[in-house]
């Protein structure tokens, strides 16, 4: 590979071919003889800057490279890597309509997209991509979140992307059909809890989401893909508690436990309707010793598996 292959890590040779790790398997998705993952990159904090958050997400597909290239490879579908999508000069909806467009060239030529944010924005990048790719199919979204992102859209940024993605719902004649987890009540307004109900969006406190609650969530999340076509699944790593990933714009006080949202993102794919997922919030400027590049490595890592 060429100098500015991103991928690198430790390599055991001795140990024969079961002994891979992720940087040894991932190729460009140009190199594609067969659909796989392809993991994509939203390099941009834009929006985050127009929400007044901690700026440095847009550092954080980079981040997340260099975490998972490391990472055991047990086999499976094809790993691809499909770049970066940028964000120059503040042109936010640029770049969103950029990102857009890559994922729906990868959905149509049969690529699961693993989208490595970037701020929240990056959401209305992604669900725009899927609408584009499967114009006929209903979409549900879960959302693993801390906030409901549904600020009202006078502009994008890293607080509206639900909002914005219910406005096209409305407009194009499709449901907006939300299931938000992790919620956090001190961190969101009471006007946005208002609109939360006004849009019928569905949503668990930080504090419901426990052990003896996986069940009720399980038949909540079947019932979602039971009345959609695909998923959308948005892993916004505030939504885990800030001791766990303080590398964030907006660590959490509470959260939720790392081991329930990875349960979550195991029932959101053994519904067979995950079509595509992201992360997004990463900030290695907040990273001490990389512990949330290699916790948000392990999320994407299970995601891909």
């Amino acid at each position: 590979m060429s100098e500015s292959w991103p991928w690198r890590g430790r390599v055991d040779a001795a140990e024969g071919p079961e002994a891979l790790r992720w940087h040894q398997v991932v190729q460009p998705v140009t190199a594609a003889t067969t659909p796989g993952v392809a993991l994509l990159g939203f390099a941009c904090d834009e929006g985050v800057r127009r929400n007044f958050g901690r700026l440095g997400a847009e550092e954080g597909p980079a981040a997340l490279r260099r975490a998972l290239g490391n990472l055991a490879w047990h086999g499976g579908t094809p790993l691809f890597d499909a770049g970066d999508v940028t964000c120059a000069g503040g042109d936010l909806e640029g770049a969103q309509e950029r990102l857009a467009a890559e994922i729906a060239a990868l959905l149509r030529a049969g690529h699961r997209p693993i989208v490595l944010g970037g701020g929240h924005e990056t959401a209305w990048g992604s669900f725009r991509g899927l609408a584009t790719a499967r114009p006929d199919r209903r979409i549900g979204i879960v959302n693993l979140d801390a906030h409901f992102d549904l600020r009202r859209p006078v502009r994008a940024t890293s607080g509206t992307p639900f909002a914005q993605i219910a406005e096209w719902c409305a407009q194009a004649s499709m449901p907006f059909d939300y299931l938000c987890i992790g919620i956090a009540e001190p961190a969101n307004t009471a006007v946005l809890f208002a609109t939360a109900r006004r849009l019928g969006v569905r949503f668990w406190l930080d504090e419901a989401v426990t052990a003896e609650a996986m069940g009720e969530l399980a038949v909540e999340i079947d019932a979602l893909a039971a009345r959609n076509d695909a998923l959308y699944l948005s892993v916004d790593l505030d939504v885990l508690p800030g001791w766990v990933m303080p590398a964030v714009s907006a660590p959490a006080a509470r959260g939720v436990l790392l081991e329930r949202i990875e349960a979550v993102i195991t029932l959101v794919r053994a519904t067979g309707k995950l079509a595509l997922a992201d992360t997004v919030e990463l900030n290695p400027a907040y990273d001490q010793d990389g512990r949330g590049a290699r916790t948000a490595a392990r999320l994407a890592w299970r995601l891909a598996r």
